[in-house]
């Protein structure tokens, strides 16, 4: 069984939000052992400087690169600039990562200012969600929904239309 870490940082606010990831997180339990990561995310300024913003995902991409190391690790760095995915590539994405020899895939959301740079090029695969922008949060229940419907799409089962 694959092992899926969603590392993401910060913390839910909102209970739907909440809801929502639980009930994902709940359904993903048949295909994979989730693991839910939250990282600390830096303190900035209302009006951060550039400096600050990047010396706040220096400070992010520590803590990331340690939960991503590992010879058994895919790593997928969600960004804006990533490759965009149907679902079904998705799934077969899911399907081979094993098949490589991987035995956990590392799903990283950054803060609302993004990912280092040098978590971006130590990733395995850049993936973006649409050119569209969307909340923060939000991306973490989209990701969990999207490899749901990844392994649904494996499985045969009729989640997927």
């Amino acid at each position: 069984m694959l092992n899926v870490n969603i590392i993401t940082v910060g913390k839910l606010k909102e209970n739907y939000l909440k809801m929502a990831c639980d009930k994902y997180s709940k359904r993903l339990s048949a295909f994979c052992k989730l693991n839910i990561i939250e990282l600390a995310e830096s303190r900035l300024s209302d009006n951060p400087s550039e400096k600050e913003i990047c010396a706040a995902l220096d400070s992010e991409a520590k803590a990331m690169q340690a939960k991503i190391n590992g010879s058994g690790c895919y790593n997928i760095a969600m960004c804006i600039e990533g490759k965009q995915l149907s679902s079904e590539k998705l799934a077969e994405k899911l399907n081979d990562i094993p098949v490589s020899g991987k035995s956990t895939l590392n799903i990283i959301i950054g803060s609302s200012f993004g990912i280092a740079d040098s978590v971006k090029k130590a990733a395995d695969m850049r993936l973006s969600m649409s050119e569209m922008t969307f909340p923060h949060q939000l991306a973490r229940v989209m990701v969990l929904e999207q490899v749901y419907r990844g392994f649904m799409i494996l499985s045969g089962g009729k989640y997927h239309k």
